[in-house]
């Protein structure tokens, strides 16, 4: 099976650059309602994956510097990542996607200039093992 066949694209994705400010990636994890989103940059390539305990943890260690009210004054590429979400290339096989989503919610897709090209969410792939599993039951109980 091709990677491409799960593919959310990028223009259906929602995703922040890096100098983004943290209100904005805040305002957009709250407006679709994720508590995480991947970030790229300039050229378009894979960044890495925020969460809100990122930007939390951030806010907390900032000694009050850091407020809502103030966060429009600080960018994505000050705060540390604590998740390594890694990315797939679109020519990987399954068993490189399945591998990843044990550990992620969203897998990003890259293209093989390290662009991103979009995500394979875990809830796909956890479907599309279960068609397996229905089908082997399936099978041996016709036995």
């Amino acid at each position: 099976m091709n990677i491409a066949f799960f593919l959310l694209p990028k223009h259906e994705v929602a995703f922040v650059t890096l100098d983004a400010t943290l209100r904005q990636v805040i305002e957009r994890m709250e407006h679709h309602r994720y508590t995480a989103i991947p970030i790229i940059d300039k050229e378009g390539q894979y960044a890495g994956t925020v969460t809100e305990g990122d930007i939390l943890w951030h806010m907390k260690n900032s000694e009050g510097r850091i407020t809502f009210e103030n966060a429009s004054r600080f960018t994505l590429k000050e705060v540390p990542l604590r998740m390594n979400n890694r990315p797939v290339s679109i020519e990987s096989d399954m068993a490189d996607l399945i591998n990843l989503s044990k550990t992620q919610n969203f897998v990003p897709v890259v293209d093989d200039r390290g662009r991103f090209i979009g995500i394979v969410r875990r809830s796909q792939i956890i479907e599309y093992c279960a068609g397996f599993v229905t089908r082997q039951n399936g099978t041996a109980s016709n036995t």
